[in-house]
């Protein structure tokens, strides 16, 4: 016992009151459920944060992706209306353009409504859940309830 009090003058030179605090045999039980509950606030409120800056990360991340997506669909439009236009020139040459028109239409809706499944069953598989965050409040209810039995 002598030796940690030697340790504990080291570490709080001057500060012997502070060192007393930290028996627990001085501190009522009152004062130490009190700073139990502080530490949890704590520990709650940390874990909210982290919860919000895990969502903001990954909303930022969405956003930026979606920006870009958003353009180069614009410009993929464009591009395809021009090569449609000229497959359905390209096969008015040998049947009629309605025809081609016709067929180039029919291609395209089946392509478009492919892509579109595609896409939908991705989105679907995407989460924006804290996956993180939730996984650390768990960690922290169950250390809480070991420390509490």
């Amino acid at each position: 016992m002598k030796e940690r009090s030697n340790i504990n003058d080291f570490l709080f030179e001057n500060l012997d009151d502070m060192q007393a605090s930290w028996k627990a045999g001085d501190r009522p039980v009152s004062r130490i459920l009190q700073e139990i509950l502080n530490h949890v606030t704590e520990i709650v409120r940390s874990e909210v944060r982290l919860a919000g800056a895990e969502v903001r990360q990954d909303a930022t991340k969405v956003a930026k992706a979606g920006m870009l997506v958003g353009i180069g669909t614009i410009c993929a439009l464009y591009a395809l209306g021009f090569v449609l236009l000229s497959a359905v020139y390209a096969l008015g040459t040998g049947i009629p353009l309605w025809l081609s028109a016709l067929i180039v239409g029919a291609g395209t809706g089946i392509t478009a409504a492919i892509f579109l499944q595609v896409g939908r069953n991705r989105m679907k598989q995407a989460s924006l859940k804290p996956a993180q965050t939730i996984r650390s409040l768990q960690e922290n209810v169950t250390w809480l309830k070991k420390r509490t039995k």
